[in-house]
């Protein structure tokens, strides 16, 4: 069965950090440029970070940049999303998305896990 599967969501004050994970099972990462989106309630989903199959490149959404890294481990299949600095408008839900990277129709979508930044 073919799962993506986010953690480390939670609530955290402004300036602090938290670290996502999204492991994958049901097929192969190493295959797959992998994406880490956003919702905020009332808003569109939108895209965070992205990191290529490799990992050898990587794009960020402005208002993220220099703040959250993206980075993967092929072995662990699995993706990760380092957020530091956190702000209130950060406050979303947050989606793993993968996409092949021959195949761009086949794509997978995670749950989703809840990232609170109050006070």
């Amino acid at each position: 069965q073919v799962q993506l599967v986010e953690s480390g969501g939670g609530l955290v004050q402004p300036g602090g950090s938290l670290r996502l994970s999204c492991a994958a099972s049901g097929f192969t990462i190493s295959s797959y440029s992998m994406s880490w989106y956003r919702q905020a309630p009332g808003k569109e989903r939108e895209l965070v970070a992205s990191i290529t199959s490799t990992g050898a490149s990587t794009n960020y959404a402005d208002l993220v940049k220099g703040r959250f890294t993206i980075s993967r481990d092929n072995a662990k299949n699995t993706v990760y999303l380092q957020m530091n600095s956190l702000k209130p408008e950060d406050t979303a839900v947050y989606y793993c998305n993968a996409v092949h990277t021959r195949i761009l129709l086949l794509t997978y979508w995670g749950q989703g896990t809840q990232v609170t930044v109050s006070s």
